[in-house]
């Protein structure tokens, strides 16, 4: 999959490639102001090692990030604040080439061609292939050569073109390289899966492979939600992995079979609770349609709390509720399980949660979720599960090749 100019749009994108270099200039000079001073110092202290030091290319990722991405307390970004206040306003062109640059990529590219000023990156993150251009001119990219692997940010030149351009720093890596690399590479993709949403036909694999997963996790359990004692939860959940190896060996001939045995992670690894776990009363283990595998600590209060309300006359109950609806790492879905457990209860959880004795969930719930839960209504939802482009497996089995 590639993103592409026709000849015709060429000579545009050279004057807007020339012209961006001199409003990021503006667009940085902006952000290191004095108003911005403290939040951009505290992003800096974020940084620095024990010695108090920062190196040069860390300290541009960081300001590039926080002129493109970093949220003020209003929502709005240092970005949006440049084009709104800038005097002379930009003119039109101008104003959305700058707002374009909001949609960062992030990526680990290949580089497969060169086409006059631009270099042909394809990003092993996304599977995409992007056009890529340098503000700084052509001779910025001209330490690069085919089969080399770049770390970078890149931005569009333009929402009208499909022309991209370096964002900060440009990290180069030789050839032999990638199968490293591509061990990282899936490090960010598992921690990342937004990275999806660029590629439709990953994105849709992905939704196809967590179906799957959780149709295997009902098969082993029947049932798509376990409340275990923390000490339980390694236990059952290396019965569900190994199912689930058990079923892919059984597809694979001999050899084929061996090898993914070897090199993959262990029944324990993939079974190992997290370590903020550890302490609860009792997990939930939920393979949820939409939210994927996840784990929720002391579920199991919140359960007993739900099916008895008179329960909340201990405010330990109330209070594990309501750090639940505060807190951003617990999805809406996990409110929905508690109450579809105990529907005929969750009036009078909430009203004694909320003091509002009028309080009705068939009428107030949802209202009260995306409230309390605005971050995770502001998109549309991904899946847990992240399949990778045949060129990043390809250099994965690089790396188990060399490992052995």
């Amino acid at each position: 999959m590639e993103h592409s100019d026709s000849p015709a749009v060429l000579p545009q994108v050279a004057s807007l490639v020339a012209r961006s270099g001199d409003l990021k200039g503006e667009l940085v000079d902006f952000a290191q102001g004095p108003r911005f001073a403290r939040r951009l110092d505290a992003r800096f202290e974020e940084a620095e090692d024990r010695l108090g030091a920062l190196d040069e290319m860390t300290a541009i990722e960081i300001i590039d990030h926080f002129v493109l991405q970093h949220e003020l307390a209003d929502g709005s970004t240092v970005l949006e604040r440049f084009v709104a206040q800038r005097r002379p306003p930009l003119r039109e062109d101008e104003r959305a080439m700058v707002l374009g640059w909001r949609d960062v990529v992030e990526g680990a590219f290949e580089v497969q061609r060169f086409e006059g000023e631009a270099v042909v990156l394809h990003n092993l993150l996304d599977d995409l292939v992007y056009r890529v251009y340098s503000n700084l001119g052509s001779d910025a990219l001209g330490h690069l050569s085919t089969r080399m692997f770049v770390t970078a940010r890149i931005v569009p030149v333009h929402p009208d073109t499909d022309a991209w351009l370096i964002s900060g720093n440009l990290a180069t890596y030789e050839s032999g390289d990638g199968p490293q690399l591509a061990h990282a590479v899936v490090q960010n993709l598992a921690g990342n899966p937004q990275l999806l949403r660029r590629n439709p036909a990953l994105l849709r694999r992905a939704w196809e492979m967590q179906a799957e997963a959780r149709a295997d996790f009902i098969e082993v359990f029947g049932t798509d939600l376990l409340v275990l004692d923390p000490d339980e939860v390694a236990v059952r959940m290396r019965e569900y992995h190994r199912h689930r190896q058990d079923k892919v060996l059984a597809e694979l001939d001999d050899e084929s079979a061996a090898q993914a045995a070897r090199g993959g992670p262990s029944l324990d690894e993939l079974s190992s609770l997290p370590e903020e776990f550890r302490d609860a009363d009792t997990v939930a283990v939920i393979y949820d349609e939409t939210e994927g595998l996840c784990y929720y600590a002391d579920f199991g209060h919140l359960d007993a709390l739900f099916a008895d309300p008179d329960l909340a006359r201990d405010r330990t109950y109330l209070r594990r509720l309501r750090e639940y609806l505060t807190d951003d790492s617990v999805a809406p879905m996990v409110i929905r399980r508690l109450v579809q457990r105990h529907p005929e209860n969750a009036d009078a959880v909430f009203r004694a949660l909320l003091r509002k004795p009028a309080f009705a969930w068939e009428r107030d719930g949802e209202e009260l979720l995306r409230r309390r839960k605005a971050k995770h209504f502001r998109h549309e939802p991904l899946p847990g599960t992240t399949p990778i482009g045949d060129r990043l497996a390809e250099l994965l089995r690089k790396q188990g090749q060399k490992r052995r």
